[in-house]
């Protein structure tokens, strides 16, 4: 994993984001985006295997659900950006073909 990988996932991800842990996931699973992706879905797990908001009445209310739904936009968005491993041989193209007049 070079360095410019290294810095886009830890712009996605955050900058206390585990960088060993993030080459030991890029080496297994040889793309940036599967490695952002897997990181928030566990992310996100961590968050709803937990109870969402927890209230002691007359001290305090935590209500992790605003959480749990900025993780998933962030899924959403990594789905729609460009990773900076990803050549332009590994886009997909859609082209639509004509049948040639006969002469």
């Amino acid at each position: 994993m070079n360095s410019d990988i290294l810095h886009w996932l830890l712009a996605q991800l955050g900058p206390d984001t585990d960088t060993d842990d993030l080459a030991a996931r890029y080496d297994r699973l040889h793309s940036a985006r599967a490695v952002a992706d897997e990181v928030l879905r566990e992310r996100i797990a961590t968050l709803i295997a937990e109870p969402l908001k927890v209230t002691v009445n007359g001290v305090a209310t935590i209500d992790n659900s605003a959480n749990a739904t900025a993780l998933e936009r962030r899924l959403e968005y990594l789905q729609d950006s460009r990773a900076p491993d990803v050549t332009e041989a590994d886009s997909l193209i859609t082209v639509q073909l004509r049948a040639r007049s006969r002469r």
